[in-house]
């Protein structure tokens, strides 16, 4: 069955792909039809870890940390002996300081090898010794009752910090709401995994999450909340650890103190959250060895059952001692919504990519727990890093096997499936109906397919285009019909559903946007801009028609009006247009704030296309007014004259542009009304209530 599986998934691809191909043919030419085929043939590697960060293992010769004096984050190193580990644990921090303000705090609990004679030449550390030895837990609390930063840092002497370690996990206290405690990745010297989290049963033993397995599993790769964290390499805020009192004494001299913890941050209402981009690597049972049958190791046992009779009330709602952990058991109390598309989103790219990380970001807000999957199953490096630290599970190959058997093995756990595109919805809708049958599958057409194709052979003229469009209806259809709720952009789609597809429920999810605000005033602005990536054959029209058709217009009335023409994909013929006066052909730009800020008009001259501009939106939401065409401000709520300038030749098209361009009034009118519009229409605030409908009510 599963080889039957197999071929039927590989069949369905193969004739999407074919027709796909085909359509491309015909629209873009067979030299970027080509460049796209050599595109997604490339491989592309998982992001390699890098290589760890080893100080040398030289004789000690004094040296020096750049600590602060006005710390923001304490880190607390308790030691006892083991001067080695300890020299290459602060060599580390020295090699690879952290951005933010620190010092360093070891706390020497009766040291008798020579770290009382060398630590105090270590410029920076604050050098404290103990009396007498009181173990872990008591020299932890004395570091902490000496730091002067806001954050307290424990970290274990027989540690290397990779560089970034303390910044990522004061960068996850400031960023994720109600974080309390935030823990490293522990890794082993051989850069195996040690622990991503932890996971705690109901007897209140524990399970080091990930434990000998890869780092780059996708499993263990992404922020998300565990039961505990290794007090190895952890951060909390100062006052929250006072007002805990520490680290409970009852698990003195050590042992179980970190997981107490843990627990006493959530019953406080705080989260603890796992940070897998703050690398540590730690010589596990260096101090304490590995033996639970001698030395301090034997506390463990002792104090499990301290534990486990102090936290019985919250243990009861733990998993049974014996449990395997997975990603299931692991967002056990959490609705796990799947969501699968083409390729891993790019947001700085195009505004499907927005709408669809901005839908993730929600999901998460909400408390439940997101897993992509690409149908390419490829990392897709920064894309996929952004993605893990938002807190979603995305997987990509090798780990993610093949479609049959990766939905066979995670498919039982979702309660809601969307699959993007009807090309990729027909490859899996089948085998989500099969493999999670108590799943609610939503279709998120994007834009409707066949509406713009339709649009396209129209104004080609082009009969096969027209055939291949009736097409893509049938098949785009067909996954309506096979899916429990339908996602558009807007009403004016939802009205042809319900004419084309009057059985389908179909609701309006549209563009996601963050308000950015008004940028620059009108006098401060200057020239015109383009947004939009030219994978998109409307874009591609569109720049050419402005560039030949309007823009000579425009010049003769404003000769000093640039036009800055991005995106990503550049054909050549629109690199082409770079060459004329007063076009500037910038591909992709990594930072757009400054376009959209510092432009006076946004274009956005679309001839044909469907669903919802995110350029227009995109302008808006800076405060940057829009001239367009009819067919781009289709479905927008925007109205000509209010909000938006609209024109649909080239000599109006260039009229509207000097008229605006020209009136300071009529700027800062549709200015305002833009940005309205985007906060009622396109916010995520205003996107809220339907997607809590449609992704998280049972």
């Amino acid at each position: 069955m599963s080889l039957l599986a197999d071929a039927r998934f590989l069949c369905i691809r193969a004739l999407g792909l074919a027709r796909r191909g085909w359509i491309s043919l015909r629209v873009r030419g067979w030299r970027a039809s080509w460049g796209r085929v050599q595109d997604h043939a490339r491989v592309r590697p998982i992001a390699e870890a890098a290589s760890l960060y080893r100080p040398p293992a030289t004789p000690f010769q004094p040296f020096s940390i750049a600590t602060s004096a006005s710390p923001r984050a304490s880190v607390v190193i308790p030691v006892y002996n083991h001067f080695l580990h300890t020299l290459a644990c602060l060599r580390a921090i020295a090699e690879h300081p952290p951005a933010v303000p620190f010092e360093i705090i070891v706390v020497d609990d009766g040291s008798s090898d020579d770290t009382a004679a060398c630590l105090p030449q270590v410029a920076g550390v604050r050098y404290h010794r103990r009396a007498q030895n009181g173990g872990f837990i008591a020299a932890c609390n004395d570091g902490a009752s000496l730091a002067r930063g806001d954050i307290l840092v424990f970290l274990n002497n027989d540690t290397v910090p990779q560089p970034g370690w303390l910044d990522s996990l004061v960068g996850t206290l400031d960023a994720e709401p109600e974080a309390g405690l935030v823990g490293a990745q522990l890794l082993y010297p051989d850069g195996r995994l040690q622990e991503a989290g932890g996971v705690v049963f109901a007897d209140g033993s524990g399970w080091n999450y990930g434990r000998f397995e890869s780092t780059g599993d996708p499993r263990f790769s992404y922020l998300r909340d565990a039961d505990y964290l290794s007090g190895a390499a952890i951060a909390i805020p100062r006052a929250l650890f006072a007002q805990l009192g520490g680290f409970d004494a009852r698990y003195a001299p050590a042992y179980y103190e970190d997981t107490d913890l843990a627990f006493g941050v959530r019953a406080a209402g705080k989260r603890v959250i796992y940070q897998p981009a703050a690398r540590v690597v730690h010589d596990e049972g260096t101090t304490s060895g590995t033996d639970i049958g001698s030395g301090a190791k034997a506390y463990q046992a002792r104090n499990r059952e301290r534990f486990a009779e102090h936290r019985r009330d919250a243990l009861s709602a733990q998993p049974a001692a014996g449990t395997v952990p997975s990603p299931a058991i692991v967002h056990r109390n959490q609705q796990q919504i799947l969501i699968i598309d083409a390729l891993t989103p790019q947001p700085d790219h195009d505004s499907g990519s927005v709408r669809l990380v901005n839908l993730m970001r929600m999901l998460r807000a909400e408390g439940a727990h997101v897993v992509f999957v690409p149908a390419n199953r490829e990392h897709g490096g920064r894309y996929t890093q952004a993605l893990q630290q938002l807190g979603v599970e995305a997987w990509y190959a090798p780990f993610a096997r093949r479609a049959p058997a990766w939905l066979r093995e995670h498919g039982p756990r979702f309660d809601a499936v969307l699959l993007c595109r009807h090309y990729v919805a027909s490859e899996f809708l089948p085998l989500v109906r099969r493999h999670a049958p108590q799943a609610r599958i939503v279709f998120d057409t994007v834009d409707l397919h066949y509406l713009r194709e339709q649009r396209a052979a129209e104004l080609a003229g082009d009969p096969a285009l027209d055939a291949a469009a009736q097409r893509t209806r049938t098949a785009e259809l067909g996954v309506i019909a096979g899916s429990d709720v339908t996602l558009v952009v807007s009403e004016v789609e939802r009205a042809m559903l319900a004419r084309d597809a009057p059985l389908a429920t179909v609701e309006v999810l549209s563009n996601l946007h963050r308000i950015s605000g008004p940028g620059l005033p009108f006098a401060d602005r200057r020239d015109l801009v383009f947004v939009g990536g030219f994978r998109h054959p409307p874009n591609t029209d569109a720049v050419s028609w402005f560039a030949n058709d309007v823009f000579p217009l425009v010049r003769e009335r404003l000769p000093e009006v640039q036009f800055h023409c991005i995106g990503s994909d550049i054909t050549p013929s629109i690199q082409a247009l770079g060459a004329r006066d007063g076009i500037h052909v910038h591909g992709h730009v990594p930072d757009i704030d400054p376009y959209m800020d510092g432009c006076r008009i946004a274009i956005a001259p679309l001839r044909y296309g469907a669903g919802v501009k995110g350029k227009i939106n995109l302008s808006m939401a800076h405060g940057q007014p829009v001239v367009a065409t009819s067919c781009a401000v289709e479905g927008m709520h925007l109205r000509d004259g209010v909000d938006v300038l609209v024109a649909d030749d080239a000599g109006s098209f260039a009229a509207q542009i000097v008229r605006l361009h020209e009136d300071p009034a009529l700027w800062r009118q549709l200015s305002v009304a833009g940005l309205e519009n985007v906060s009622r229409h396109f916010s995520i605030d205003s996107a809220r209530d339907t997607v809590r409908t449609l992704f998280l009510q049972d």
